[in-house]
């Protein structure tokens, strides 16, 4: 996983630079500055002197001396527990030999932590006791100001007031900081030009690298104030795939930069001293991928999954990384959830759902007498109140989890130490149960459970970590009867994960973790409430004056753990699954599947999988201009196409409707009902009649065998928008503010006048309804009003189901997917608007350069018709605009696609009213049903 891989990157970075030295023998919030090529004097002016070659390390809060052979330890002095610091021999007997020779450093202190003898990760050894050190610089020159700095350093240690001292030592950083500047002559190529330069910190886990950020046109950089671990870290802007804008130490003061597409392992993790310097780079950089990279956010995210384009695991991914959930900062670190609640059987069954977590409850609500005990707690708490006092993820929590693979940072966090031997991660079983049983574990997984290296689980650095109770060593992680090998644990992991179970039940985790039921009411309904300080806008740390009490205020919250940044504000939609046959939801919370009116008789999504395949438009991005014939004055409001393929009806705002004969290349017909606009036309089944709806309130009918106009339903107060036809049933939209649904009986004969229209019901809207669509069972529709809202219906009852404002002006043209499971809307605001059709939430939203007037969907790709004649294809799961492709002059108000024919498809577009033929096979767009789409 990424952890381990940036473990990985580590290594060979020290196998590079040939040092013991890392930033993690440091204190927790302590700066590198400079480092001496020196000799540690042991037994100085005696005839036991021996000299140990190395270098000496200035940080803010200690000494390090890391000597050249690695068999002796690194040393580390405290600069709290330093008595007296100065140049060696300036007083008494030795006086006239430091005048003679100058370079030596004396350190008189009362305590020394020894690490890393013969390069082992073990315990750090201290030893206490006054005792005096003496390193003699290679440059003696340089003793004076060590010496100074030293002094200075030690001043700020020991102030009484933690917040003076973290003051202090920020002055000094940003003094130093403020006398140098990016050394250009790093630069990759002199033609570079440079865009900004400023002061930040490259963070990693636990530990932050001060220096000097710049960016050019064709690299970013940064160099290290100390030089460590390499003088410039150089990427390429070319090979930048996304940046995310980061939370910080709880201020927007980060920026995290990623080369790679699907990994949470970032290339660099910069901190900034100011909002501004972030927010300036970032826009750098945005600038530039603008062109190159296309942007992603949570709901184009949440739509590749739900169709299964993502996995489980990618998801999650996604999720943490717009969270600010990031493997550079171990309060943050990305969370997955605990999955198997099976850990003592012999095999693992994925298809008993006993065999899963209930991932609708965080893990305090999963046993039901802790949880009593919680919320009686919970109710007598005073304001604010919590119903955990730990919380799911911190940095103790990723550490004991890795510990076998990251020892040196639980060193770091705990200052020297392991933990204890029985509370260490000892066996997955164990642990799982203490999670459910104790009174303050509370955690989730981290992604490695369910990655590919179980360096994790295997003491393979063979450290000594101690004896538990019984006498037993601690080793490797004890796995679960199911699992064969470390391998087969974590193959088996990835197989739970990525189950039906879990795809089903998915949404209701991330409810929890990153979604609505994280704050609030719905929070505390959920049995799912933390204390105040792990939410983002928990506390406002600028508005604490007392230096003191803010940097406590800080490491509390850093040390206690953060909730991941809230994604979504309504409930998140169920991923497109196959439904299990014999399996019954375990909340009863929520409403089965088949309650849903999205898939009332339908196959599920996956059932369809092969056969989606074959509906699936390869070739749309190759349509190309046919034949061309202008046959209206005005704008093409309606186009409809018969069965065969051989005629093409059209309506106009020039009052017209017409037909055209496609194997004769003539126009045959053309009709008048009045002398207002007609808004749209459609042909009722066996194509012996054509319906057009007009601006003057009616909806018409004309019989094409008879050539004349059949009847007249006058439905409206205002004008007829859209018709829709299904089953003998009308559907009238009207600007008088409602949809109509009527039940039509079909005459007999097709000369009868049709009188048997019969009001069944009438949807109400707040504003004047411009277009409407049906899905494939007629059992949803869902209408477009001149105020921008979208709304769906149930059609079985009558009812609205959702009702969303996703357009900031008229909504030109709505449809469904083939699975009903989403809507496509689009508006006078330029936007493509998906929406998830179950729970009503705006999964996505792409913009375009111009309103979109119409289009057709298989529910991957979009063919828009827009404002200017183009034709636009769009790829919905990738974000972007595919193809261009040149259509008409004017407006394009319509587009329609009819079915397969011996000679291929054809795809018919207004205004001009252009065929326009899709080049291929037959079966490109296989078995579409026609679709009218009209604005």
């Amino acid at each position: 996983m990424a952890f381990i891989r940036k473990k990985r990157q580590e290594r060979q970075l020290q196998l590079y630079s040939k040092e013991r030295f890392s930033l993690l023998l440091l204190n927790l919030e302590e700066y590198y500055f400079e480092q001496h090529t020196a000799n540690h004097i042991q037994h100085k002016g005696s005839p036991n002197e021996r000299k140990i070659r190395g270098s000496l390390k200035v940080c803010s809060k200690s000494v390090i001396f890391e000597p050249d052979a690695i068999s002796q330890p690194i040393i580390k002095i405290p600069l709290r527990d330093c008595i007296k610091i100065g140049k060696h021999g300036e007083n008494g007997a030795n006086r006239h030999f430091a005048k003679a020779k100058s370079g030596g450093i004396s350190l008189i202190f009362s305590q020394v932590y020894f690490i890393k003898e013969h390069n082992i990760v073990a315990p750090y050894k201290i030893e206490r006791g006054q005792m005096e050190y003496v390193f003699e610089l290679d440059v003696s020159g340089k003793v004076e100001d060590v010496v100074e700095t030293l002094l200075q350093l030690h001043r700020a240690s020991c102030l009484d007031k933690l917040g003076d001292q973290t003051a202090m030592i920020t002055a000094i950083l940003q003094s130093r900081l403020a006398r140098t500047s990016f050394d250009k002559n790093r630069f990759q190529s002199v033609s570079e030009k440079l865009h900004m330069e400023c002061k930040a910190e490259m963070v990693a886990p636990l530990v932050t690298n001060p220096g000097h950020v710049c960016i050019t046109d064709a690299n970013l950089y940064f160099q290290p104030l100390n030089g460590h671990p390499k003088p410039v870290v150089q990427l390429t802007l070319q090979d930048i795939r996304r940046i995310y804008k980061r939370r910080h130490s709880l201020m927007p003061l980060g920026l995290e930069v990623f080369c790679t597409e699907d990994d949470l392992c970032s290339d660099i993790y910069l901190k900034f001293y100011e909002p501004q310097d972030r927010d300036d780079l970032y826009y750098c950089i945005a600038t530039y991928l603008e062109n190159h990279v296309a942007k992603h956010t949570a709901e184009s995210y949440m739509l590749q999954w739900q169709r299964g384009h993502l996995s489980n695991y990618q998801y999650l991914l996604h999720l943490n990384n717009l969270a600010d959930r990031s493997c550079n900062d171990l309060s943050q670190y990305p969370v997955f959830p605990w999955i198997i609640n099976d850990y003592y059987s012999s095999t693992l069954d994925l298809s008993n759902p006993e065999t899963f977590r209930d991932l609708s409850k965080p893990v305090g609500a999963l046993n039901k007498e802790r949880l009593e005990r919680l919320l009686t707690r919970y109710r007598e708490m005073p304001e604010p109140k919590f119903m955990y006092g730990s919380h799911y993820s911190s940095p103790g929590y990723v550490l004991f989890y890795l510990v076998r693979i990251a020892p040196e940072y639980m060193l770091c966090l705990q200052n020297g130490r392991f933990d204890n031997a029985d509370r260490m991660f000892n066996s997955i079983a164990e642990t799982w149960k203490n999670c459910l049983d104790g009174a303050t574990d509370f955690k989730e997984l981290i992604p490695e459970f369910y990655g590919d290296d179980v360096s994790f689980l295997v003491n393979s650095l063979k450290l000594d970590l101690g004896k538990r109770q019984g006498g037993k060593m601690v080793d490797d992680v004890e796995l679960p009867p199911w699992a064969a090998s470390p391998e087969d644990f974590l193959r088996k992991s990835k197989d739970a994960l990525e189950s039906n179970y879990v795809s089903e039940h998915l949404h209701e985790w991330i409810d929890l973790i990153f979604g609505y039921k994280q704050k609030g009411s719905d929070a505390v309904g959920a049995h799912n409430v933390f204390h105040p300080l792990t939410y983002e806008g928990g506390v406002d740390l600028n508005s604490i004056e007392d230096p003191d009490e803010k940097v406590a205020m800080l490491t509390q919250i850093l040390e206690f753990g953060q909730t991941p940044k809230q994604l979504f504000v309504t409930p998140h939609p169920r991923r497109i699954t196959t439904k299990f046959k014999s399996l019954s939801q375990t909340s009863s919370d929520n409403a089965s599947m088949a309650d849903s009116p999205v898939s009332a008789g339908e196959e599920s999504f996956e059932d369809l999988t092969e056969e989606s395949k074959t509906l699936a438009w390869t070739n749309i991005t190759k349509l190309q201009l046919h034949e061309h014939y202008k046959i209206h004055k005005e704008a093409v409001t309606g186009i409809a196409v018969s069965c065969n393929g051989c005629s093409i009806f059209t309506t106009s705002q020039d009052s017209t409707l017409k037909m055209f004969s496609k194997e004769s290349k003539m126009l045959q017909r053309s009709i008048s009902f009045s002398n207002m606009a007609l808004s749209s036309c459609l042909l009722l089944p066996g194509d012996a009649t054509v319906l057009s709806s007009s601006w003057d309130n009616n909806v018409y009918f004309y019989s094409i065998a008879f050539g004349r106009h059949q009847d007249t339903l006058m439905g409206h107060d205002d004008a007829v928008s859209k018709i829709c036809w299904h089953d003998n049933r009308l559907y009238s939209a009207s600007w008088d503010s409602t949809v109509k649904v009527w039940s039509g009986i079909p005459a007999e004969t097709p000369c009868t006048r049709r009188h048997h229209f019969h009001l069944l019901a009438e949807l109400e809207h707040d504003v004047g309804v411009d277009t409407i669509s049906l899905n494939a069972a007629s059992t949803l529709l869902v209408s477009g009003t001149k105020e921008g809202t979208v709304s769906i219906w149930d059609l079985t009852t009558a009812t609205m189901l959702h009702q969303i404002p996703c357009h900031s002006g008229t909504v030109y043209d709505t449809a469904f997917s083939p699975d009903s499971r989403h809507v496509l809307s689009t508006g006078e605001d330029g936007c493509l608007n998906i929406i998830d059709v179950q729970t009503g939430m705006l999964i996505s939203s792409l913009t375009s350069e111009e309103p979109q007037r119409c289009f057709i969907w298989d529910g991957n790709s979009v063919l828009s018709g827009s404002q200017s004649g183009e034709l636009l294809v769009w790829d919905l799961l990738g974000a972007k605009l595919s193809e261009r492709i040149q259509g008409h002059t004017g407006k394009q108000l319509g587009i329609a696609a009819n079915l397969p024919l011996p000679s291929g498809n054809i795809i018919i577009s207004g205004p001009l009213l252009s065929v326009l033929a899709a080049l291929g096979q037959p079966g490109d767009l296989h078995r579409m049903s026609i679709s009218i789409t009209l604005c």
